[in-house]
C-alpha cells in the first residue's frame, strides 16, 4: 500500500490521518483539492472522531471547507425543489442519478461528496415534455451549434446540458445509461421499472442498489474522461460497502449486470476497488463477473490504464505514463461511444468544421 499516494492510502484507512506529519498534510490536503475530496475526507475523519486528534493546521483547513459543504448541500436540496416542482405539470417522478441522487438518499457515497450537475432520468418518450416545462422554469439549453443539437439528440443519451439562466445551476437530463450508438444498450424501462422512493420525499426516486453500482461503472469505466476518476471510484467502493450490507445484494448484482449488458464495467469496478481501495467482495462474486473480464493481454494494458489515469490528478502523481493512459482511455471513450464510420465523421467535424463555424 506504500506505493499508493497519500490521498488514496487515507481513503483507504482514515484511521491512519492522525499519524500523518505537518508535511504529510500538506500534500494530502493538496491532492485532496485537485480532486475535490478535501470535503469527504472531512467527512470521513469526523464519522470517526479524528478531528481532534490531527494537526491544528489541518483541523484550522477543514474549519473552512466545512461551510462549504454545507452550502453545497443546501444548495443541492434547493435545486432538486426547483426541479420536483418545475416537472410537476408533466406527471413524472424525479428519478435522480448519481452524486444528486447519492446526496437526497443520504448514502455514505454523497457525504462529503461536491458535484456541479443534477442528472435525472426520464423516458425518452418524454423528453419534450420534460425540456419544456424545464425552460418555463428558466433552465436553457446549452451547445445550440446544430451539429451539437445532432449530436445530442440523435446519437447521445442525454439532452444538451441546461443551466438556469439566473442561477447557473446545471441539469443533464437522461433518458439511457449509454449513447444511442454504444455497443451495448441497458434497459431504460427496466432501470425505471425497479427505482426506488426516497423515504420521507414523496415524488422523488433513485435507482435500485444494484443499478445505482452498475450506473456508477458504465459511468466510470466506459467513458473517457478521468479528470474526477477517483472520487467516482471512491463512490464505488462506497456504495458496494453500504449496499454490500443488505440482504441479496452480493448475491443478484452479477446476474443484473448480464441482464443489462454491463458485465465488462462491473469486472473492472469490483477489480479496480478492491485494488485501490481494498474493498470487500465475496470471492463468489468475483468468480461469476470473471467471464466477462478481457482476455488476459488485455487485461494487463487496462489495469495499467486504469492504475495510472485512476491517481489523484496532482503534480505530486504526475508522469508521462498517466498522461499516456488518459489519452488512450479517452481515445478508448469514444471508440466505445460510436461505430468508427461515426465516429471519424464526428471527429472530423469537431476538428475542422466547428472551429471554421465559431471563427
Amino acid at each position: 500500500m506504500k506505493h499508493l499516494p497519500i490521498l488514496v492510502r487515507a481513503l483507504r484507512d482514515p484511521d491512519q490521518l492522525v499519524r500523518y506529519t505537518p508535511a504529510d498534510w500538506d500534500l494530502l490536503l493538496r491532492q485532496s483539492a485537485a480532486t475535490n475530496l478535501t470535503p469527504t475526507l472531512l467527512s470521513l475523519a469526523e464519522a470517526r472522531g479524528l478531528l481532534k486528534r490531527v494537526p491544528a493546521a489541518a483541523r484550522a483547513h477543514f474549519d473552512w471547507v466545512r461551510p462549504l459543504a454545507a452550502r453545497h448541500r443546501q444548495a443541492v436540496r434547493f435545486e432538486v425543489a426547483c426541479i420536483q416542482a418545475a416537472l410537476q405539470p408533466t406527471g413524472l417522478p424525479l428519478l435522480l442519478l448519481k452524486g444528486a441522487a447519492y446526496a437526497m438518499a443520504d448514502l455514505d457515497a454523497g457525504r462529503g461528496r461536491l458535484f456541479g450537475d443534477i442528472d435525472l432520468l426520464v423516458p425518452k418518450a418524454r423528453l419534450d415534455d420534460v425540456e419544456s416545462a424545464l425552460m418555463l422554469a428558466g433552465w436553457a439549453g446549452t451547445h445550440h451549434d446544430a451539429y451539437d443539437q445532432r449530436y445530442y439528440r440523435q446519437w447521445m443519451h442525454e439532452l444538451p446540458p441546461m443551466t438556469h439562466v439566473r442561477r447557473g445551476s446545471s441539469i443533464d437530463v437522461h433518458h439511457a445509461l449509454v449513447p444511442e450508438t454504444a455497443p451495448v444498450r441497458p434497459d431504460p424501462d427496466s432501470l425505471r421499472a425497479r427505482a426506488r422512493p426516497i423515504p420521507g420525499m414523496p415524488g422523488l426516486a433513485t435507482l435500485a442498489p444494484d443499478d445505482m453500482v452498475l450506473h456508477s461503472a458504465v459511468h466510470l469505466f466506459f467513458d473517457g474522461e478521468f479528470d474526477k476518476g477517483l472520487r467516482d471510484l471512491f463512490d464505488l467502493h462506497r456504495l458496494l460497502g453500504e449496499f454490500g450490507a443488505e440482504p441479496g445484494f452480493w448475491d443478484g448484482l452479477a446476474m443484473r449486470a448480464r441482464a443489462l449488458e454491463l458485465g465488462r464495467p462491473l469486472f473492472y469496478a469490483l477489480r479496480h476497488v478492491q485494488r485501490m481501495f481494498g474493498t470487500e467482495v465475496p470471492p463468489a462474486v468475483l468468480a461469476a463477473v470473471a467471464p466477462e473480464g478481457p482476455t488476459p493481454a488485455l487485461g494487463w494494458l487496462m489495469d495499467w490504464l486504469f492504475a495510472h489515469a485512476l491517481l489523484p490528478l496532482h503534480p505530486s502523481c504526475a508522469s508521462a505514463a498517466s498522461a499516456s493512459a488518459r489519452f488512450l482511455l479517452y481515445v478508448r471513450g469514444n471508440w466505445l461511444r460510436m461505430p468508427p464510420l461515426l465516429l471519424s465523421r464526428h471527429l472530423f467535424h469537431k476538428a475542422f468544421l466547428t472551429p471554421r463555424a465559431a471563427a
